[in-house]
């Protein structure tokens, strides 16, 4: 990986970091009257970034650490849009935007106040050990691992 793209990746995740703070401070202040700790639940895949954004805002805020669960994106969602009761989801991290359905789910149990913040998209990044043989995969073999469908005849890809 070179500098270019570490810098990048370290740009990338302290946006995400600030903007996660960020938006846990204005749910904490929205909660302080009601209880101590901002909960999220969601997406697996967020779930280690969301958990250290969440002991930094506790280390430096004056707020309590918020609670971080790995419920996966429908879970989370499905616990966010229960009600706005104080015994239901702040934050609903997702890997995706929220669905019609689960929006109509929001709405119709008394959760209207929607936010979504965008902090970056999902990725894959392929390495190779300096130890290892070269690893050698063509933009063709690296297609047809990650396609949904893998056509019989893959000639017409090349």
């Amino acid at each position: 990986m070179n500098n270019m793209m570490k810098r990048k990746i370290t740009t990338t995740i302290m946006t995400l970091s600030l903007s996660t703070v960020a938006l846990m401070a204005q749910v904490a202040n929205a909660q302080s009257n009601s209880r101590d700790t901002i909960t999220a639940v969601g997406s697996s895949t967020v779930y280690p970034f969301s958990t250290v954004v969440a002991e930094r805002f506790g280390k430096s805020t004056k707020f309590n650490t918020p609670k971080i669960e790995s419920t996966g994106t429908g879970g989370g969602m499905k616990l966010f849009c229960t009600s706005n009761a104080i015994n239901t989801p702040d934050l609903s991290n997702a890997s995706r935007r929220m669905k019609k359905s689960e929006f109509d789910m929001c709405v119709k149990n008394g959760v209207k106040s929607i936010t979504e913040v965008l902090v970056g998209y999902d990725g894959i990044v392929l390495a190779n050990s300096n130890t290892a043989n070269k690893m050698n995969i063509t933009r063709k073999e690296l297609f047809l691992a990650l396609a949904k469908n893998v056509p019989k005849k893959t000639a017409a890809l090349s």
